[in-house]
């Protein structure tokens, strides 16, 4: 026997004892799969065209087959996630065009008398104009009219800037993040995140939050009176309910709270959930609650490890220099 089909024939063999070993569905995906992308490459095109139900076909085996990567040979893995992320925004477009939602615009006249009546009294506010339009016989809400008003001069302050400066190490910040799910399903993700470290001190994830689960979020990050920060950074989410501000006060912390529309105002907390997308939510589809969590608990164990290995880098390199 040559030594070639000596070869071929321990390969033939290994390649039977690997399909032994498999169980029914591995091996009916896997030749499901294999016979899609030899369908794909007979095709008359030069390079292998994906259709709709192709990519269809690739989102449903990577939730359903834990072995779907090896048997990917014409394209990456990454561009079945892909697919998933077009597939997501699709649906919630299609969801978000099924409403109509906004406030009915505002007449040029109606703006125009606002902001003639607020120059021309100084001394009224937005509830004195609002009642006075009523009595006109214009249907507007006070917030309208406050936002139509002319803008008048404050009296100068500290900046955003230099108040998250003069604050770093008394401040933390919260935030939450939408992940999407195989199923197209919407999980919230809570992060608290100390300023003077850039460490995330807690996290936790939920389908529905409501402002007591998210009191008691706070509560777990800071169990202790003397480990709480002196002030909490949050946006104007409705989440953020009575509960919340009462428990967060209980605590001893005061609430900071940003300008509606302003997400820029909460930036490291803004930087951190960038991070986290880049790094770990663009390159898995997350299936469920409980596998989101797993995931991110891992890479905050990994990001702790890092900034440890880092500052003793550091420490040691210092050593060696004084010495």
């Amino acid at each position: 026997m040559q030594p070639w089909g000596a070869m071929s024939l321990v390969l033939a063999l290994l390649g039977a004892l690997r399909a032994a070993l498999r169980t029914r569905t591995d091996l009916t995906l896997e030749n499901l799969a294999l016979r899609q992308q030899l369908a794909l490459l007979r095709r008359r095109s030069r390079r292998p065209q994906f259709g709709r139900l192709d990519r269809l076909l690739w989102v449903g085996l990577s939730q359903r087959w834990a072995g779907w990567r090896g048997a990917l040979h014409i394209i990456r893995p990454e561009t079945v996630i892909g697919w998933h992320r077009l597939g997501f925004r699709a649906f919630w477009t299609w969801r978000s065009q099924r409403k109509r939602l906004g406030r009915p615009s505002v007449g040029l006249e109606l703006a125009h008398l606002v902001r003639t009546m607020a120059l021309a009294n100084t001394l009224w506010g937005a509830p004195r104009i609002h009642g006075e339009l009523l009595k006109l016989g214009f249907e507007v809400s006070q917030r309208t009219v406050a936002r139509l008003m002319p803008r008048r001069p404050k009296p100068p302050s500290q900046t955003w800037r230099t108040f998250l400066q003069n604050h770093v190490a008394d401040l933390a910040s919260v935030d939450f993040f939408l992940v999407p799910t195989a199923t197209f399903r919407l999980l919230y993700v809570f992060v608290v995140l100390l300023h003077h470290r850039r460490r995330v001190v807690h996290f936790n994830v939920t389908e529905t939050p409501t402002a007591a689960w998210t009191a008691q979020q706070i509560v777990e990050a800071f169990p202790r009176d003397d480990s709480a920060p002196r002030y909490l950074l949050r946006d104007r989410d409705g989440t953020y309910g009575e509960e919340f501000r009462q428990r967060v006060n209980g605590i001893g912390i005061a609430e900071v709270l940003t300008t509606p529309r302003s997400p820029w105002q909460n930036a490291f907390a803004e930087r951190v959930i960038g991070t986290i997308r880049r790094e770990l939510l663009d390159h898995v589809i997350v299936l469920n609650e409980q596998h989101l969590r797993r995931r991110l608990r891992s890479y905050f164990r990994h990001l702790s490890l890092a900034k440890i290995s880092v500052a003793t880098l550091d420490l040691g390199r210092r050593s060696s220099e004084s010495a």
